[in-house]
This record gives structure tokens, C-alpha cells and sequence, in this order.
């Protein structure tokens, strides 16, 4: 069975009478795929994101997550088994250091040694001389680390970024990619990321989605999407 199924789905910000930023989305991610979601501004990616752990209500259509039903029921289950990272970290960033950030999740679950959990994750990040400080003092590159952290402490099956490659300097992105992709292999989540990054998405995903105007328009291995200057040029990139 599929890790992540999206049927038909349409969404919009404003309901049913307002335009839609999804339109009849059919996707479907298998266990430990790495998707790399593309398309450009306004094309929908941050939105498909959001719908999938139920931040954007849908006008139709139906998301099953790990044989879950995306309904409101089932959100606490749902969001243990998916971590989305937010394009801006001070977004995902509130508590008043780094450690409670990561920790918070756990502490809203419940879940017992924490402690270890957290600090085994920012050793594996490589910023666990962080865990005292404020977020707010952070660079760019902490901050995506330090989010990134909170989501990868409570294992989800799949992991959901948006434009991860952004507010990083090269040797931060750099520092990224080759994080994902000890990730990939270690604890081996899907990944589904939203990005204009090429390269990035090049040397961390093997599938690519390309939206236009909230839609599927292709789809398939990221080599071949890649190589078809055509399509990306069809779909504004």
C-alpha cells in the first residue's frame, strides 16, 4: 500500500467560492521515495504541502496518509506520521531556546526520554552546542537545522520541506543536502520537497513532480523532468 495517497484533490483558501490553488490532484508517494515537488511562484507547492497536514482544508477530494483518512479525527495520529518544515524557520521557532524547540513535540505527545531523543538528534545535526540558546539569536543555517531537528525527533514516515535550500549561504546548503541524504539512508523517510533548487533536488530526490497553476502537470524520474527544457520552460522555470 501507498505511504501517502491524494485523490482528486482541490483546495482554496477561501472555500468552495473562491479560487482554487489545488485543482483535481492525483498523487500518490510510496514508502522511503524522495519526491522533489517543482514548479513556479504561485504554482502550488507551499499549498499542496499545507493540505497534507491539514493546515489548507479541501473543497473536494480525499488525502489517506499511512491508511489514514486526512480528517480532523485523525490529525493527531496523522501528524506523528508526517513532519512538514516550514520555508521560514522562525515560523516552526517560538519556544525560548533551541532545546525546547525540538523537545516540543515530544512533550505535546508525551512521549518518554525526551531528553536523549533531543539530544541525539542535535548531536546528529551537528549543532548540539545550540541547544541552550535562543533561536532568535541563530544564523540562517541554524535556524533551518534547528527546525529540521524538531520535525526528525518524533520519526516521522514522511518528511515535507519547503524550499529547504532557502536563507542558506552555499557551505549551510551544502551542510543540508549532505544531511538528508545521511538521512535518507539511515532512517529512510519519504521525503516530498518543494524547491526551485535544482541541484538540491538533483542530489537528494530520484522523482519529480511538476506543478503548473495547481496542477499535476508531469511527472516521472528527475533526470528526465530535468532534461526537458521545454516542459520547465512551459511551467515558467
Amino acid at each position: 500500500m501507498k505511504l501517502v495517497e491524494l485523490r482528486r484533490v482541490t483546495a482554496s483558501y477561501g472555500g468552495r467560492d473562491a479560487v482554487p490553488v489545488l485543482q483535481d490532484i492525483n498523487l500518490s508517494i510510496e514508502r522511503e521515495e524522495r519526491t522533489a515537488l517543482l514548479g513556479a511562484n504561485g504554482a502550488g507547492k507551499s499549498s499542496l504541502l499545507l493540505s497534507m497536514v491539514g493546515i489548507l482544508p479541501l473543497v473536494s477530494g480525499e488525502i489517506v496518509i499511512n491508511s489514514l483518512p486526512l480528517k480532523k479525527e485523525n490529525l493527531a495520529a496523522l501528524r506523528k506520521s508526517v513532519g512538514l518544515v516550514f520555508q521560514n524557520p522562525d515560523d516552526q521557532l517560538f519556544m525560548p531556546t533551541v532545546f525546547e524547540d525540538v523537545a516540543f513535540g515530544l512533550r505535546n505527545y508525551g512521549e518518554t526520554e525526551e531528553e536523549e531523543k533531543v539530544k541525539a538528534v542535535l548531536e546528529k545535526l551537528g549543532i548540539a552546542s545550540l541547544a541552550r540558546r535562543s533561536s532568535r539569536l541563530l544564523s540562517g543555517g541554524e535556524k533551518r537545522l534547528a527546525a529540521l531537528a524538531g520535525v526528525l525527533v518524533m520519526e516521522p514516515q514522511i518528511i515535507l520541506m519547503d524550499e529547504p535550500g532557502s536563507f542558506l549561504d552555499p557551505r549551510a546548503r551544502r551542510n543540508l543536502v549532505k544531511i538528508l541524504q545521511e538521512y535518507a539512508r539511515e532512517i529512510s523517510p519519504a521525503l516530498l520537497i518543494a524547491t526551485h533548487d535544482f541541484d538540491l533536488a538533483r542530489k537528494i530526490c530520484s522523482r519529480a513532480v511538476l506543478l503548473k497553476e495547481g496542477r499535476i502537470f508531469a511527472e516521472g524520474p528527475i533526470e528526465t523532468i530535468l532534461a526537458d527544457a521545454s516542459l520547465l520552460e512551459e511551467c515558467g522555470l
